[in-house]
C-alpha cells in the first residue's frame, strides 16, 4: 500500500494538492493499491494510524521537502520517495545548497546572505540583484532589485518567509531545467516567459509561458548543461529525482540556481515534459519515482 503524501502547510499547498491527485490517479491506473493523504499542520497523527509500506511524497516546500516528513517516516522505518532527510534538508536552503556548489566550483553568480535584524554585507557585485527567501520555492518572495533603493523594500518582502535572504547577482538570460530521474539527466527545457522571470504564475497558471523540449541548445551545450546538472545533484546527496535549474546569459554560459527535491507534477510542470522528450509517459514517469 502506498500513501501518496499531498497538501501540506506552506506557501506552495495548492500546488502540492495539483501534482498529488495527478500522482494519485497515475498509481490508481496502474493498479497500484494506494491512497491519498492531504496532510494539514493537525492531522500528521491520522497518517500514522494508516498502514502503509512506503510513501510517495509529493509535498512541495518547507515540512515536505525539507527533510521534516522524511525524518518522520525514517524513524518509523517507512521507505520514500526521493531525497533522504540531509540531502532534503540542504537543498531546501538556496544559500546552504549554492555554498556546497561553490566549493566544487560549479557556475554560479555571485551572491550574499541578508539577515533579518543583522548589519548586511558589502554588496560588490553590480546591479541588478535578486532578492529572494533562502527556504521558498516555486519563485515565491523574488524580487527584481534594479536600483539601490529598491533593496529594503525586497528584503522586506523575503524576510516574510524566514529570517534569511539571498542577494545575487540577476544573471540577464534565458531560464533551462534539467530533471534528473534516478541517474540519468533528461532533455533540458528551455523556459519562455512573458514575465521578468519564471514566476509563481508562469510556472503554474499562465497559458502564455513557452517551453521548448528538446530545447535550442546544441549538442555539446545539452550535454555540458546536463553534465552540471548531474554534478549538482550529486554534491548535494540528492536521491531518486530532482529538477535543477538554470540561467543561461546571452553567450550561453549556464550559471546554478537551485534544486528542487519535490519537483511539480501538475500539467504545467516540467519534470512530466522532459521525460516525455524521453519517451517516458506520466504514468511511467511515476512508478518510475516509486520504485526509483
Amino acid at each position: 500500500m502506498i500513501a501518496v503524501l499531498m497538501g501540506g502547510y506552506s506557501t506552495e499547498r495548492e500546488i502540492s494538492l495539483m501534482s498529488g491527485k495527478a500522482v494519485y490517479k497515475a498509481l490508481l491506473k496502474n493498479n497500484v493499491e494506494c491512497f491519498s493523504f492531504d496532510l494539514t499542520e493537525d492531522n500528521l497523527e491520522k497518517l500514522w494510524f494508516k498502514e502503509f509500506d512506503k510513501a510517495f511524497i509529493v509535498l512541495h516546500g518547507r515540512g515536505g521537502e525539507d527533510g521534516y516528513i522524511q525524518s518522520l517516516l525514517d524513524k518509523r522505518k517507512i521507505p520514500f520517495t526521493g531525497s533522504g532527510v540531509e540531502s532534503s534538508n540542504l537543498c531546501m536552503n538556496k544559500a546552504h545548497t549554492k555554498d556546497v556548489w561553490l566549493k566544487h566550483e560549479l557556475p554560479l553568480s555571485p551572491s550574499i546572505v541578508a539577515t533579518q535584524g543583522k548589519p548586511i554585507d558589502p554588496i560588490d557585485f553590480p546591479l541588478p540583484w535578486a532578492v529572494k527567501p533562502t527556504m521558498e520555492g516555486s519563485s515565491i518572495g523574488i524580487t527584481k532589485v534594479e536600483n539601490k533603493n529598491e533593496l529594503d523594500t525586497a528584503l522586506e518582502l523575503a524576510w516574510q518567509y524566514n529570517d534569511e535572504a539571498l542577494i545575487e547577482h540577476w544573471i540577464e538570460g534565458d531560464e533551462y531545467t534539467v530533471a534528473i530521474l534516478g541517474n540519468q539527466a533528461l532533455p533540458s527545457i528551455k523556459i519562455i516567459s512573458d514575465h521578468d522571470f519564471y514566476d509563481y504564475d508562469s510556472k503554474y497558471f499562465s497559458n502564455k509561458t513557452e517551453y521548448l523540449c528538446p530545447s535550442d541548445l546544441s549538442d555539446q551545450q545539452e550535454k555540458n548543461i546536463r553534465t552540471i546538472a548531474m554534478k549538482a545533484f550529486n554534491l548535494t546527496g540528492a536521491s531518486g529525482w530532482s529538477r535543477v535549474d538554470f540561467i543561461l546569459d546571452k553567450d550561453k554560459n549556464p550559471y546554478l540556481l537551485e534544486i528542487n527535491t519535490v519537483p511539480g507534477m501538475t500539467s504545467h510542470s516540467l519534470v512530466p515534459m522532459a521525460a516525455k522528450a524521453a519517451g517516458m509517459n506520466f504514468e511511467q514517469l511515476v512508478l518510475k519515482i516509486l520504485h526509483g
